[in-house]
């Protein structure tokens, strides 16, 4: 178990800017952790896995990085082993989320033919959309025009720039 001086909690996160892919050291530097640090915790996670470019680079992806940052506070800040960070981490997954249900525009307070009239009309208006836009994709485009050149700048001399 951690000492009272190793448990500092530092709840402040570091902002993550809004890319789609952070390299390594990116990650290393919002987690404030070396690159090598990254990759064993790639080995002991399954849980943080980042994509590989082509080129074998490592690109993490927004939820990779937060799982990084969850993993650096649970073994720094909480005291938690390697193991018993996974442990944790693991009972957060298989913990059962809020379910998400869809939402439907129809009130609730329609019978069942109402809702399907509803419903039929709102398929034959997105029929009469898709023909509309079936027509245009139909109909012969014309080729891009080329603009031409305003004017043509011949020098008078020999010289790039004449004085």
């Amino acid at each position: 178990m951690a000492t009272l001086a190793n448990r500092k909690h530092d709840d402040s996160l570091p902002a993550i800017p809004d890319r789609l892919y952070f390299k390594i050291g990116d990650v290393a530097r919002l987690c404030g952790v070396e690159t090598y640090v990254l990759r064993f915790w790639e080995t002991q996670f399954p849980q943080l896995k980042p994509n590989k470019s082509g080129t074998g680079q490592r690109l993490y992806r927004r939820r990779d990085v937060e799982l990084a940052l969850e993993i650096k506070r649970l073994v720094h800040n909480e005291g938690y082993t390697i193991a018993g960070a996974r442990t944790v981490l693991d009972q957060e997954q298989k913990r059962p989320g809020p379910r998400r249900t869809v939402q439907t525009d129809l009130p609730l307070a329609l019978s069942g033919n109402e809702k399907l009239d509803m419903a039929a009309a709102a398929i034959d208006h997105a029929r009469v959309e898709l023909r509309e836009i079936a027509g245009q994709l139909a109909s012969p485009v014309p080729p891009p025009r080329r603009r031409g050149r305003l004017t043509t700048i011949r020098p008078k001399t020999g010289m790039l720039f004449p004085a």
